[in-house]
Formats: structure tokens, sequence, C-alpha cells
């Protein structure tokens, strides 16, 4: 059986992606101290806990933090590369002695790059744009340097291969077609396969939407980043446009549910570079090498949820303790004269149990999807298979009358869950702060308690249909989920425990980190000496 065209270029994209794994043995490689680096990486378990993201996302995240933090501190970022590089090899986001010291002199370029944005589109954007522009590129810049130093070649390459096929297959019905242009149709798939196939974020998604615009940015001249920042507010707000349209959801949702056989085809191949056409000959061994990757992957799926469900639950354990002993207990005991110990422990522990019932409540498999998977993934390898067709039609227009009540009907279901649990916790004499903080919280976790439980779909083709109990909580609980998506996107921007960390803690702890590498250093000369 022949491959088709673009399993044959992907074929090729991971052979370049095995060949660039070969060491360079005579290459000079970036090394830390390992006691430093020990405590260094210590601090950064302990700082996952408080500041928790998903695991993919956790070197990204140190990148952008250190880069601002360094920004805050020195202001000149013409050597940041450096011990920046060396920063992350120290807290374990980067092995010792595998980073090559020629990508310090790129990581620098890619500063640089975006100091100069920041400093020059200054005096093009208002005060209101300037801030969000600046958090945009850190943001990007953030990706940008991860991806110098760790190039994604096999993640793109599989998001090339999915997001042709998905033009090919996913089209907007006849009706609709006018409504929405055929570039924003292949920009809206391209965001939702990458949204879809790795989980990437919005500054992720950002930058690669950039470099679709300027195919020539990681080497882009000083005249050309001239030019651009003084129009960056209209290009960021272009990417925050095809981010938020109207029916990338819609995209989404396909596009998540027919991702499963490009991830496993790309696992196979990830591990037969060499022999994938062989075994793509011959339906039995392909078969079987269908069926063990899609166990690998589903064990994964599994730790990984095991994982975000602990660290998640403890998150929220550990910041409702905090929030308990740093504002309940002194203001009760302030207005009350007592502590109510049976409430305090039911608001801590109701939050992160609810969490853990939302996310070990969902099902991540099942026989018939198996087999479903087979079928789709032969339809994407072979030449002379043909693809399933798939329409998005554009919501039709409700009429007011039905319009109001459907708004209604989520009013009534609002004021039902938050009257309700409000009405609960006072009889079971919780005050009005407690009652404010616990439903805060909720809120929190069950919006994301419902993420992670979307995440344990990754595999599953067929639709999968909540029962009648989840179809009823669903009615109580999105109102308080919708709260919790806005109140997390506020302490996302405005998290005063994180900022803490930052100002008050890190720096001091970064600064004694290398006193502990140059101390450490400075022995090992001296005993030098002494032989």
């Amino acid at each position: 059986m022949e491959l088709s065209n673009g399993a044959k270029k992907l074929l090729t994209s991971y052979e370049t992606w095995n060949r660039s794994l070969q060491p360079n043995g005579t290459a000079a490689c970036i090394s830390v101290d390992d006691v430093a680096a020990k405590v260094a990486s210590f601090y950064e378990k302990i700082r996952g806990v408080v500041d928790w993201r998903e695991e993919h996302l956790l070197r990204k995240t140190a990148i952008e933090r250190i880069f601002k933090r360094r920004i805050l501190l020195n202001g000149n970022t013409a050597e940041m590369a450096e011990p920046l590089l060396i920063e992350l090899i120290r807290g374990g986001h980067f092995p010792s002695g595998r980073i090559q010291t020629s990508k310090i002199e790129e990581v620098q370029r890619v500063i640089s790059k975006y100091a100069f944005l920041i400093e020059n589109s200054k005096a093009y954007a208002t005060r209101k744009e300037y801030s969000h522009l600046e958090q945009w590129l850190h943001g990007i810049g953030a990706c940008e340097i991860e991806e110098t130093l760790a190039p994604p070649l096999r993640e793109k390459a599989l998001i090339a291969f999915m997001s042709e096929d998905m033009e090919k297959s996913l089209q907007i019905r006849q009706r609709d077609a006018a409504k929405i242009s055929e570039e924003e149709r292949k920009l809206q798939i391209f965001t939702g396969v990458q949204r879809a196939l790795f989980k990437l974020d919005e500054a992720t998604i950002s930058l690669h939407v950039l470099e679709r615009f300027y195919p020539n940015w990681s080497n882009v001249s000083q005249g050309e980043l001239s030019g651009i920042s003084q129009k960056l507010a209209q290009i960021i707000s272009s990417i925050d446009g095809i981010l938020r349209h109207p029916l990338r959801e819609k995209f989404y949702q396909i596009i998540e549910r027919l991702d499963t056989p490009y991830l496993l085809l790309g696992d196979i191949i990830s591990d037969h570079p060499t022999n994938f056409s062989e075994i793509a000959g011959n339906p039995e061994q392909f078969e079987q090498a269908v069926s063990e990757a899609y166990d690998v992957r589903l064990k994964k799926l599994k730790s990984r949820m095991k994982r975000a469900a602990f660290f998640s639950t403890l998150s929220v354990f550990v910041s409702k303790v905090v929030v308990a002993m740093a504002i309940e207990i002194p203001v009760d005991t302030y207005i009350t004269q007592e502590i109510n110990y049976g409430v305090l422990g039911w608001s801590i522990a109701i939050p992160p149990l609810f969490l853990l019932f939302l996310i070990t409540t969902k099902k991540s498999s099942s026989k018939d999807n198996v087999q479903k998977v087979l079928l789709a993934i032969t339809k994407i390898t072979y030449e002379n298979e043909r693809m399933d067709a798939h329409e998005i039609s554009l919501p039709a227009k409700r009429k007011s009358f039905i319009s109001w009540i459907v708004r209604g009907t989520y009013l009534l279901s609002f004021l039902l869950s938050f009257g309700t649990l409000f009405i609960v916790l006072r009889n079971f004499h919780f005050s009005i702060l407690s009652t404010a903080v616990f439903l805060l919280f909720l809120s929190l976790v069950s919006y994301a308690g419902m993420r992670i439980r979307q995440r344990t779909q990754e595999l599953m083709i067929e639709e999968h249909k909540d029962g009648l109990f989840f179809t009823l909580l669903d009615f109580f609980i999105l109102p308080v989920t919708q709260v919790g998506r806005w109140f997390s996107s506020q302490l996302a921007r405005y998290n005063v425990l994180v900022l803490l960390l930052n100002v008050l803690i890190e720096t001091p702890f970064q600064v004694f980190v290398e006193f502990i590498e140059q101390l450490r250093t400075f022995w090992r000369e001296k005993k030098d000496q002494i032989q």
C-alpha cells in the first residue's frame, strides 16, 4: 500500500528530526554546578506547586518569568542570554552539558529583537495598548527562546500535515460560505490544529501566526523591525482577532475529535523513523504498531491526568490554607472573637475534593474507540483512502423571543446555583467572608476541573455523551464554571502571591544559588593548586 503525499512529507520531516538528535561530540556545551542545580531544581518544584501550570507549559513559563525579572532588575538586555540559559539549566528545564554554547548567541539575537520592539513601539501605541503590547511580546519572546533552544521540528511537521488535511476535509456549509473568507477558514484550522494536537497556549500560537505573516521572522532585519514596531499594535490586534474568532470553538471541537490518528501516526514514525515504510506496507504490522502506540499514549494520558489531579488539587489546597490563615481567621477572630474550626475545615476540604471528583469521573477510552482510531489512521496514511468530509455551519440567528427565553434560563441557573450555595453555607454557619471565599474557590476549581476533564478525552474519536446526572449537574455548574473562568483570567494578571514570590523570594534566592556555584568553583580551583 502506497503512502499518501502528506504521510511521505511527514516521514521526511521526522527523519530530519531524528538526525538532529545525534550528539555533536566536538561542540562545547553549557554546564552548571551539581549542588547549585539541585538547590535551584528544588525551588522550581516548590514554585510549580504554588504557580501550577500544565506540564508542557512549565519550561516556557519559567523562561518568561526569568526574562521579565531580568529586564525589570537589570534593564540592560545586551548580555542577558548566558545568565538566562544558566538559570534555566540550573532549574532543571534543560539538561546540564547538552545545550551548546553557540546557542548563547542565537538566544541573544532573539532577546535583542524583542527588546528593540518593546522599546521602539512605545512611541506608536497608547498607554493601554503599550501595556498589552509589552506583555504580549514577553510571552511570544519566551516561546521563541524555547523553540530556539529546543526546535519543535516534529511538532511543526505534524501541525502542517494535519492542517493540510483539514483544509481539504473541513468546509463551511455552502449557504454560509460567503460569511467567512478562505483565509479566515485556513487560519482557524491552523490555530485549531495547534490547540488540539499539542494544547499550545495563546502566546505560542500567536508566535506561529506571526511567523505565518512574516516567514523570515527568525532572521528579520533591523529595518523591517523598525517598520513592524510602528504598526505592532495593529498586528497584535489582528492576531488577537484570529484567536478570538466567533467560529474558533466550532473549528476546534471538530479538529479536537479528529486529532487522535495524527498523534498516533506521529508516535509510530518517531519510534520507527528508519523502517516506517516497511511497517506501513504490512497491514498486520501496521495494525499492531497502531495498537501499541495507542496503549502507550493512553498510559501516558492517564499518568498525566493523575499528576494534573494531584498538583492542581494540592495547589488549590495550599492556596486555600494560605487564604484562611492570612484573611479568614484574622477577620473572623476580630469580628466574632472566635474561630469555627468545623466551618474552616469544610471550607478547606471541599474545593480540592470537588476538583478531584470532576477529574476522576471521565472515561479516557473504549473498545469502540480503538477500532475507530484504526480506521481513521489508515485514511490519513495511505494514498488510496478517502477522508471523511466535515461541515461547519454558522450559528443561526435566534428569534428575539426565543433568545430572551434562553438568556432567562441561563440567568435562572445562575441564580439557582449561587443562591442555593449561599443559603446552604449560611445555614452551616459560614460567615459572609468565608462564604465569599468558598464560592470564589469553588468557581476556580470548577473551571480548572472542567478543563482537565476535557483533556481526558484526548484520544476519543467518538462523541462521548454524559449521562442524566452530569447533564443536570451542567445546569448548575456551568454558571459557577463561567465565573471561575473570569476569576482565573484576572488572577493570572494580578496574582499577588506569585508577584511576592518573584520580588521578595526569587531574586535573592537566585543570588544565593549563584553564590553557591561560584564558591564551589573557587574551592575546586584551590584544590587544583594543591596538586
